[in-house]
């Protein structure tokens, strides 16, 4: 059964991993409250407050005489929030546990809020919000503005960051409310790994029990919209250099469900992150050189662009599948490098497209088959094992795991892998899964938005543009499917173009 937001099971629980031989101790507290629980007109203040707390000083040490005395004894800590949770996580040898507890718990009880640190700390969101969300890659802010698109109307809709107005609004004065208010000792859970002594940890939750005695009011978790046909956003910027597309609908299954291992299966086959062996990234990647990378996923993945694994600290209720195509290039960019395409009016987003959602389609239809069945739940079982290879990711992924209702997510999803069989995985496909109905968001350039928004509303063929001396090598089983897929038809109901500089206000 699914823990949502806002119980108060969750007060003062201590999450317990015991490891006699470590050599670190490492400390996770984490806090229901998450961006959900932003004002109207600050958004971003939970993620803001959590920085100050974790990137400020005390009221004995600056933020500056913290860093110089840690910095030798190979110390880190640090905050994570996302849209239901917060997390601190503090790492050290045990053997500066002594110096460094107490600068620990002060960060958490007696914080600084100086004024210089929040004025660094909130310049530091302005500038994400406002410029490097859209300017850094245009993959992230993609994979950013579908959840816009799913979750608009909703506590989910704006980025953990804030709004551009959001933040702007934001004071000192507003940051030490919200930490009284939403950071206290009735919504707190506590983790421990390591070499610890009973008595340590006694102290520890001695003293967190002195964070603010109240039970925060939290709002209950915005859900997914539905979509109606393919709702499509382009997002038209100045000087993109290609065209990054994100798709997604409601996934009406968490980890809290059993049939999520099965699923897991599916989408390992269709598109892992980061697996070339995967359905998408063969179709597209390998076999057409259209791009980097092509991935699916059945829950959020924090950081895609950077991080090889899933990462613990990011527990939702409310989900969605989605599909990410890392960029593919426009028609100026084909037209600039090859004489041949001259005459080009959309580079390759549409071709992508239907390719990406024909392969889900048909893997609907016709399920795995037996023998990638074997194959991917084979890899899988091992591939799970590498989530958590430090003690700050293995607690990580077991204070997770009770958000969801369960013990310990991993070992529990190794044992249903294991026993799942391959009609399971294709009756969860067919219950789960559709391709009729989704949110499309596509980051491109000015130059392609118009053309692109055209021929996606007529449905107008996509034929794959190749180079003459790319084409005169492709073996014909893929050209031959490439005429299939270039007149799949696509049940494209909106098309809406938006200026890049209109977005995340």
């Amino acid at each position: 059964m699914l823990v949502v937001a806002g119980q108060a099971a969750f007060a003062q629980e201590v999450v317990e991993l015991r490891q006699q031989n470590s050599n670190k101790i490492v400390i996770k507290l984490r806090f229901i409250n998450g961006s959900i629980t932003d004002p109207a007109g600050k958004e971003g203040i939970t993620n803001l407050t959590a920085k100050v707390l974790a990137a400020g000083g005390t009221k004995d040490l600056t933020s500056t005489q913290i860093n110089d005395m840690l910095y030798p004894m190979a110390i880190s800590y640090y905050s994570t929030t996302d849209k239901e949770v917060t997390y601190f996580t503090f790492e050290t040898p045990s053997d500066f546990i002594g110096k460094f507890y107490p600068v620990m718990r002060d960060l958490m009880l007696n914080p600084r809020f100086d004024e210089s640190d929040f004025t660094r700390i909130k310049s530091n969101h302005q500038n994400y919000v406002d410029q490097v969300i859209r300017s850094s890659s245009d993959e992230e802010y993609g994979k950013k503005a579908l959840e816009n698109q799913i979750f608009r109307g909703t506590n989910y809709q704006h980025l953990v960051q804030g709004t551009s107005s959001g933040v702007k609004s934001i004071t000192l004065e507003d940051v030490k409310n919200h930490y009284k208010t939403y950071f206290t000792s009735k919504n707190l859970m506590i983790g421990i790994a390591g070499n610890y002594t009973p008595e340590f940890l006694a102290m520890l939750k001695a003293d967190l029990n002195k964070l603010p005695q109240v039970m925060p009011e939290l709002p209950k978790p915005g859900t997914a919209r539905q979509p109606d046909g393919l709702e499509v956003e382009i997002i038209s910027k100045e000087n993109a250099l290609g065209s990054a597309v994100s798709a997604g609908f409601p996934l009406a299954i968490t980890r809290s469900s059993d049939d999520f291992a099965a699923l897991m299966i599916a989408n390992s086959w269709l598109g892992e992150h980061r697996k070339s062996y995967s359905k998408l990234y063969q179709k597209i990647r390998e076999q057409r050189s259209m791009n980097y990378g092509d991935y699916s996923y059945i829950e959020w993945y924090e950081n895609g662009g950077q991080n090889m694994l899933p990462q613990p600290g990011y527990p939702r209720s409310s989900n969605y599948f989605s599909i990410w195509i890392r960029p593919v290039q426009t028609a100026k960019g084909l037209k600039d490098q090859y004489t041949e395409l001259a005459d080009l009016k959309t580079g390759h987003a549409q071709f992508a497209i239907r390719m990406a959602i024909r392969e889900m389609d048909q893997l609907v239809k016709n399920g795995l088959s037996k023998e990638d069945f074997d194959l991917t739940k084979t890899f899988l079982i091992s591939y799970m094992k590498l989530y958590i290879q430090t003690p700050a990711k293995q607690l990580g992924y077991l204070m997770d795991s009770r958000f969801y209702g369960r013990k310990d997510y991993i070992n529990e999803m190794d044992a249903l892998l294991k026993k799942v069989t391959v009609e399971q995985v294709n009756a969860a496909i067919k219950k789960y899964w559709q391709t009729q109905n989704m949110f499309i968001t596509i980051v491109t350039d000015t130059s392609e938005a118009e053309e692109l928004s055209k021929s996606l509303k007529d449905n107008t063929p996509s034929p794959m543009s190749y180079s003459a001396s790319l084409k005169a090598g492709m073996p014909k089983t893929i050209l031959d499917e490439d005429d299939q897929v270039s007149t799949y038809k696509l049940n494209v109901k909106s098309v809406k173009i938006i200026n890049s500089t209109d977005t995340f206000r």
